[in-house]
């Protein structure tokens, strides 16, 4: 069995992904193969490990995948991948809940710097105004967290926040989960999750239903001193009508970590609005999954699916 490894590694991952060899296995690194050879072996591998199908020429080679049995995603989010490029009888999988933690983490420490305003008192204090009875926070104990999309990041994100005290009003696919969380629901639920919540997890995937989920009228149901947190991708909050609604609501605060043009899928980051000369947002470059070890885990968690699928066992994070 082959299995071939499409993108750019890093020696501690070659290094880990170099044990499938042996035992009737071969691994191939593509990185390490002449580009007239890559047809060839793409079309004699048996399993794939690939970051960005599109950036590693997969989609070019894409009738060459059709003895492709697997092929396994490094990445959690899978909307930057065209499923329909490839042969319907290749089973994929994300790498969902490879990076919940230091995700979880990354949504904590937002949740509470918007809620304490942190960014906002710190710049009065560059400006010389020392304003301690007036420069009011939220609590968080007895506040309400929704979450949308109650999988590995939220579920990790509840976790560390429950013990402030936070309720939790989670939306999943189900509407059912063995957590103890305040109330769980559909997106069916979603109007009422917006209006009870005093803060916002958006950590679902991006697909049909969740695209430009949260827009102007969503958005208005929510509290006019909520803050709003997004992890997942950009486009399941329209980008105009966010920047209208922070702009026109000063006390209702956003942490973005996903933006819409990144330069992972188009190779460059654009704002088509002056978020950065509102006060009430704080940004991040897409890295709350970005710990040190963080490509490591990623790589363990992804060959251990691969592990399962050569054992003939059930694989986790299906996409197609």
């Amino acid at each position: 069995m082959k299995i071939v490894i499409t993108f750019k590694t890093f020696p501690e991952q070659k290094k880990l992904m170099k044990q499938f060899s042996g035992n009737g296995l071969e691994t191939v690194f593509l990185e390490d193969s002449p580009k007239e050879m890559i047809a060839d072996i793409v079309s004699t591998a048996d399993i794939l490990l690939s970051w960005n199908p599109e950036k590693e020429g997969l989609y070019n080679h894409a009738v060459s995948c059709k003895n492709v049995k697997f092929m396994q995603l490094l990445s959690a989010g899978y909307d930057h991948v065209n499923l329909e490029r490839f042969p319907d009888s290749m089973k994929i999988a994300a790498n969902q809940g490879a990076y919940a933690e230091p995700m979880a983490e990354h949504a904590l420490a937002m949740i509470l710097a918007l809620s304490k305003r942190l960014s906002i008192y710190h710049n009065h204090l560059s400006d010389g105004i020392f304003n301690q009875l007036k420069s009011t926070t939220k609590s968080m104990r007895g506040s309400v967290l929704g979450i949308i999309g109650f999988g590995s990041i939220g579920k990790a994100t509840a976790n560390l926040m429950k013990p402030l005290g936070v309720k939790v009003f989670a939306i999943n696919t189900t509407g059912k989960t063995n957590e103890k969380v305040e109330f769980i629901g559909t997106l069916n639920d979603l109007d009422f999750v917006l209006k009870n919540a005093d803060s916002l997890l958006i950590s679902c995937p991006l697909n049909e239903q969740t695209n430009n989920l949260i827009n102007k009228q969503k958005l208005d149901l929510m509290k006019p001193n909520a803050v709003l947190v997004n992890v997942a991708r950009g486009q399941i909050i329209n980008e105009k009508e966010l920047y209208d609604h922070l702009k026109t609501h000063p006390d209702f605060y956003a942490g973005i970590d996903a933006w819409w043009v990144e330069p992972f899928k188009y190779g460059k980051f654009e704002l088509h609005f002056p978020f950065f000369e509102l006060p009430n947002i704080l940004g991040s470059p897409h890295n709350s999954a970005m710990v040190e070890d963080a490509m490591i885990i990623g790589t363990e968690k992804a060959i251990d699916n691969v592990k399962l699928f050569i054992r003939g066992e059930k694989v986790s994070g299906l996409i197609h």
